[in-house]
């Protein structure tokens, strides 16, 4: 078993993470709404086999849920389309948010 500090040295990845009821709002309100998967159960399948291909590559990866009205404020307060690329930028952020506060 690998100690915690050994995880933490790794490289780490934000992984946005919906609750369904989240997916479908994001979905209906993204700029890129027809680059969505089909169900949330097609995006998780997508999303759980995406997770362990970047562990199985030596990264760590934290999983990071996703609120719609908290995503659609921090877009509009920075200029942003709500688009793949705000969502990793969130994600990221909000990570960062949660790592200092450990």
């Amino acid at each position: 078993m690998k100690d915690s500090t050994q995880s933490q040295d790794k490289p780490v990845i934000a992984i946005v993470w919906y609750r369904p009821e989240q997916w479908e709002r994001v979905r209906d309100i993204a700029a890129d709404s027809d680059e969505f998967e089909n169900s949330y159960i097609e995006w998780l399948q997508l999303a759980e086999a995406k997770a362990k291909e970047l562990k199985d590559r030596g990264l760590r990866v934290e999983k990071v849920d996703l609120d719609s009205e908290k995503l659609i404020l921090w877009c509009n307060e920075r200029g942003l389309e709500n688009d793949a690329k705000a969502r990793s930028m969130y994600a990221a952020k909000r990570l960062s948010e949660l790592d200092e506060k450990q």
